[in-house]
């Protein structure tokens, strides 16, 4: 495994399926970059509404977006999208792509971040289905918003085409070759998850202790690039 080389990037968004995604390691480097002035921005596909079994989504959608941006506050995120679409009923296909490539057309970065999207997580757990089709889409979306004759009708609003991605990153993927050095912003990363304590509360699965689950994550990663602590990311070259 070796360092991802952050030198250059200048803006970031990160795209993630649900409210926390981002927190489970994400957020240390989202931490580490907004640090050094970078200007990161997330863009978050659903509310999550439908991921809290004891509370309606009525309730739990608001619930979570406003924990989400408590998140983002404790690693110098100001700017977040909820971007509405359902829970836990994802569709890889053309509304999704056409909705990030909207995001990506308004935030103009050279990197964009999202979760692992490969079938299973380390270790061979099953990956959920919004994660792998919205990795997918961002894929291809990073791609669209590049090129002007797909989905014009958004640039009637004054949108222009953004061919600028240099890279997506796919954090925490089984198939990860590079990390992030989050030595620095580990702290951080428990304050981001630790502001989803009504989510955590909710799953009763035994990872309601934020500095627990990400000194498992974090911790793993590490050592791989002479580290404590590092966010694993499988790099897609664009």
């Amino acid at each position: 495994m070796e360092i991802f080389d952050d030198s250059e990037v200048r803006r970031v968004l990160a795209v993630a399926a649900h409210p926390d995604d981002m927190e489970y390691g994400g957020s240390a480097a989202v931490a580490r970059w907004t640090a050094a002035g970078v200007d990161v921005s997330y863009a978050l596909v659903t509310s999550g509404e439908a991921g809290m079994d004891s509370v309606a989504p009525v309730e739990a959608g608001p619930l979570r977006e406003a924990e989400q941006r408590a998140a983002c506050a404790a690693v110098g995120v100001q700017e977040v999208t909820f971007m509405g679409f359902p829970d836990g009923i994802l569709e890889y296909g053309l509304p999704l792509r056409r909705a990030v490539a909207e995001q990506v057309r308004i935030a103009r970065p050279d990197l964009v971040v999202t979760g692992a999207f490969r079938d299973t997580w380390p270790g061979g757990y099953l990956n959920q289905s919004d994660h792998v089709a919205v990795g997918r889409a961002v894929l291809d979306a990073v791609r669209d918003a590049g090129n002007r004759w797909v989905f014009p009708e958004q640039l009637a609003g004054g949108l222009g085409p953004w061919g600028g991605v240099r890279t997506v990153l796919a954090l925490g993927s089984p198939s990860a070759t590079h990390a992030i050095v989050a030595d620095d912003t580990f702290e951080a990363a428990v304050r981001s998850l630790e502001a989803h304590g009504a989510y955590l509360a909710a799953l009763g699965d035994g990872t309601t202790n934020a500095r627990d689950v990400l000194e498992q994550v974090l911790g793993h990663a590490g050592p791989k690039v002479g580290a404590r602590y590092a966010v694993a990311a499988e790099v897609f070259r664009m």
